[in-house]
């Protein structure tokens, strides 16, 4: 039974994997062929400043390369999971590979898509722009919005359709929290969301999220949610499909297509396997990355415009002391292995196992 089990998880992630290597050069046809790229380097901090450190290591980076790569990522994962739903329903005897199900795949495929395709729209209004090129896209205040309405829904669905009203404290117990589950996982998304600004050098995000999705495969397959480890795995898949692409010099970025998408996702896949408490633990790169937004931005707020950081996020720190980038990005995705470890240990000590 437990081959049977490692089977459905790990034919997923192969499959996905192939499926990105293989529409990759026609997605990166296609985006050089109609040079999909901003027209101008540079951002607006989501304060609503300049950025002028960010804008100076990066004036060439930009520029040239194309956004929306994270198609490959959710492209993949769709497509396998179709592949694997028609298998189930043309020959009933394979529907012990169908990963698709109510109770555990239906709301992170959802959520993945649903978020992909409204960074695909942001991605797309960015490179169209020929003017004001950094407001260009749908504002942040529009994506965090549609970003709540998602997190509305999932929260719904966790509280009213699965009965979830706890959280699992580790070595402690369940912390009985009644319909505060529902701004709990409002937060937990929006939170997640806001990491998303991880994207910000070749591999980064890419690799750190593998890993991430690699440590939920772990934790759903062990707690006997093998759907959910399926999901994660076609997931990791995907995001090792576009990380190939994505080692320095970078093909393309993911952009707003993939890490809206797989930010959303892991909130869901996060409450599924109760590991609420245990998140800061894996995902600790995206914890910094958020940690050091709010830090800079509550510094210059309260100490008259003094900076902690010479730029934030934290990543881009250490590029403007003088870390070449991939230092940064390889020390990221050690830490992101050593943590993400001790926090899937600690999630399968304290949690639900097979």
């Amino acid at each position: 039974m437990i081959y049977l089990s490692l089977l459905k998880v790990s034919l997923p992630a192969a499959i996905a994997f192939f499926i990105g290597i293989l529409i990759t050069p026609f997605l990166a046809d296609y985006l050089y062929k109609n040079k999909m790229w901003k027209k101008k380097a540079g951002k607006i901090a989501p304060g609503g400043g300049e950025t002028p450190i960010f804008n100076k290591l990066h004036k060439e980076k930009e520029v040239g390369t194309p956004r929306m790569g994270g198609i490959v990522i959710w492209g993949s994962v769709l497509a396998t999971t179709i592949i694997f739903w028609l298998l189930a329903e043309l020959w009933p005897d394979l529907s012990k590979f169908n990963f698709l199900s109510r109770n555990q795949t239906w709301l992170p495929l959802f959520t993945l898509i649903v978020g992909a395709l409204v960074g695909l729209i942001d991605d797309w209004l960015q490179v169209k722009a020929v003017t004001d090129v950094k407001n260009a896209g749908l504002s942040f205040s529009r994506r965090l919005l549609i970003v709540i309405i998602l997190g509305a829904i999932g929260a719904y669905w966790f509280y009213f359709k699965l009965g979830i009203t706890a959280v699992t404290l580790p070595f402690i117990g369940p912390l009985f929290l009644g319909w505060l589950i529902i701004p709990l996982f409002i937060l937990v998304m929006i939170a997640l969301f806001s990491s998303g600004v991880i994207d910000g050098l070749d591999g980064l995000s890419g690799g750190v999220m593998a890993i991430i999705f690699s440590a939920y495969t772990v934790i759903s397959f062990f707690q006997n949610q093998i759907d959910l480890a399926a999901f994660c795995g076609a997931v990791t898949g995907g995001l090792l499909a576009f990380l190939w692409f994505n080692i320095p010099p970078a093909r393309f970025y993911m952009s707003e297509t993939g890490i809206l998408g797989l930010t959303t996702a892991l909130t869901v896949v996060v409450f599924l396997t109760d590991s609420v408490a245990t998140l800061p633990i894996i995902a600790l790169p995206l914890v910094a990355t958020v940690l050091s937004n709010i830090i800079q931005l509550a510094s210059k707020k309260l100490r008259h415009g003094k900076k902690v950081f010479l730029v934030a996020p934290l990543h881009h720190h250490f590029e403007a002391i003088g870390w070449p980038a991939y230092k940064v990005v390889m020390r990221y995705w050690v830490i992101g292995i050593v943590f993400a470890i001790i926090g899937l240990i600690i999630t399968l000590l304290s949690g639900p196992k097979m």
